[in-house]
């Protein structure tokens, strides 16, 4: 491969190895991610550097993992063992959304010819005549933002007299589900730290960014990454057969006006000034039954996507508790105004009716079953070795269930929990001295970049999407993430997260992403001037500034 790259320049080179990445699929949990990660090691053992220091490119295997997944490390020596880390991640989506052209996903110049033509959307047609945006499935998300790492690592291996400390890169799989590509990486970061005595100053993320809103031209730099928690919702109501539907209590009813409550409701969006927050998503909301029947629903399911920024996890479950109580109590009232509707139009006597509905928390739940003389970690283990092989989140759910049979009466309730992936918010903290450094040295990094270049960069807190740098570091207290445990069933072995590890780590991440639009939709597509023009030289400036500080 370096034969190939030796004679471009980095745009070009950055260009071609992103082309050549696209073209190998790479989906999540396909054996593409194990087969991407060998092409990457096989790009960089071609470098001259590596070619004299072997022994600096390796593979860290996955455990336990189905499809034998691989992270790619690599590490340039510099003046001292003062390190940056470069990550982007080896996996995509996939590309069931290309419709009849998913053939030629994986093609930059089929797409940008098919887009010249394409009169669907204008603006998208103009950037495929203008021969400045690369089209294909990861172009965007994130193809190039490996092919620019691996473009600054040659000119680094090539010019030694500008590594004033060392850099180390890291390939992962699985950033686009569970993480395990990245947390997986820890362990390996940890032994580079005792063994080798890295110092790691900082993380280097290139994760795709793109304009806020129509006509927005800034590139945003982040220091930090938003966190994500699965608040889980398993409501168990009580059974009727349709022709006494009124004496029911429907789950459905009640996950329902849950999801009107909290679905894209800005309410939820954390206040912080100047960073770009999202509101909660639904990500799944189903009933149990799997036939016709013509009873009521037994149970109903429902979780969201919940952003983290500086909230808890704590803060986020008594949110959600506090949602479903007063839906709980709403319903509660209505059935029975709906009832006393319905005697007085049939002339019936009055029937005395609870619509009384429980909410408690898992670890609450928990609890309570061990007083009444029950073992629920025991039928909590059984379900877990039971369950294998399926989705995590519905191991969760079927945890949940587990516990509201060991109840005799199995009253009417709400269990509100969390269920896997749980992601750290990340953020540089500005009020120590380490974090008001790094600060200050990035921002006079990019203003030079910006007077030379007329870019014009914005620095955020936090990326507004998920990202691996979330496992970098850690803000939530042991007493915060002992309740965040508490609230997942079983999760370490459901969702094994090296809390500590995270903890003593504690790197900074910075992302400084390529930039585009559209990532995870058939028109992803990446703008090349800056990303492979401009995104080079700023990321290597920023490492310099990093390398520069007195972190003593």
């Amino acid at each position: 491969m370096f034969q190939q790259l030796k004679d471009l320049s980095l745009y070009e080179q950055a260009e071609l190895l992103t082309k050549m990445l696209v073209k190998r699929k790479s989906y999540n949990g396909t054996h593409g991610e194990k087969d991407k990660a060998e092409f990457i090691k096989d790009i960089l053992v071609s470098f001259p550097y590596f070619q004299k220091h072997p022994d600096h490119v390796w593979v860290q295997e996955i455990k336990n993992d189905g499809l034998d997944r691989k992270n790619i490390f690599a590490f340039i020596q510099g003046k001292s063992k003062q390190t940056v880390l470069y990550h982007a991640h080896i996996d995509t989506v996939s590309t069931e959304d290309y419709g009849p052209l998913q053939k030629k996903a994986h093609d930059p110049d089929a797409l940008r010819r098919f887009f010249q033509s394409y009169d669907g959307d204008e603006k998208v047609q103009k950037d495929a005549e203008s021969g400045k945006w690369l089209f294909g499935r990861g172009a965007l998300d994130m193809q190039s933002g490996i092919a620019v790492h691996l473009a600054n690592a040659l000119y680094y291996s090539e010019h030694p007299e500008e590594l004033e400390g060392s850099l180390l890169l890291l390939f992962n799989p699985d950033e686009e589900s569970q993480h395990a590509g990245m947390i997986a990486a820890l362990a390996e970061l940890e032994r580079l730290k005792k063994e080798e005595n890295l110092t790691l100053l900082a993380a280097i993320n290139n994760d795709f960014i793109s304009p806020l809103y129509e006509g927005d031209c800034k590139r945003y730099i982040y220091t930090g990454a938003a966190g994500k928690i699965l608040p889980c919702f398993h409501v168990f109501g009580r059974v009727a057969h349709v022709g006494d539907g009124l004496k029911a209590i429907d789950p459905t009813y009640i996950t329902s006006e849950i999801n009107r409550s909290i679905n894209q409701n800005p309410r939820f969006m954390e206040r912080i000034e100047g960073e770009f927050v999202l509101p909660p998503s639904c990500l799944y909301h189903r009933d149990d039954k799997v036939s016709y029947n013509v009873q009521t629903p037994e149970s109903s399911k429902i979780y969201f996507n919940y952003f983290m920024y500086e909230k808890t996890a704590k803060e986020v479950l008594k949110e959600m508790v506090q949602i479903a109580e007063a839906v709980c109590r709403d319903y509660g009232q209505t059935l029975l105004e709906r009832n006393e509707l319905f005697r007085n139009i049939h002339g019936l006597p009055e029937r005395n009716l609870d619509m009384t509905i429980e909410v408690v928390t898992l670890f609450e739940f928990m609890e309570n079953l061990k007083r009444e003389g029950r073992d629920p970690e025991k039928a909590l283990e059984r379900v877990l070795k039971e369950t294998m092989g399926l989705d995590t989140r519905e191991r969760a759910f079927k945890m949940v269930e587990v516990l509201q049979q060991l109840d005799p009466d199995k009253n009417p309730r709400v269990v509100v929990f969390f269920a896997p992936p749980f992601l750290p918010h990340n953020y540089l903290n500005v009020e120590n001295e380490f974090g008001t450094k790094t600060k200050k040295a990035l921002e006079e990094r990019l203003n030079k970049i910006s007077e030379e270049t007329g870019e014009e960069f914005v620095v955020k807190r936090f990326f507004p999407y998920l990202a691996d740098g979330s496992f970098l570091s850690l803000h939530e207290s042991d007493d915060e993430i002992d309740y965040l445990t508490k609230n997942i069933p079983m999760m370490d072995e459901l969702y094994p997260l090296p809390i500590s590890r995270i903890r003593n780590l504690n790197i900074p991440s910075i992302n400084i992403g390529v930039y585009g639009e559209d990532g995870h939709k058939w028109t992803e597509r990446l703008y090349m001037p800056y990303t492979f023009g401009v995104l080079p030289e700023v990321i290597r400036e920023v490492t310099g500034s990093f390398w520069a500080m007195d972190v003593g």
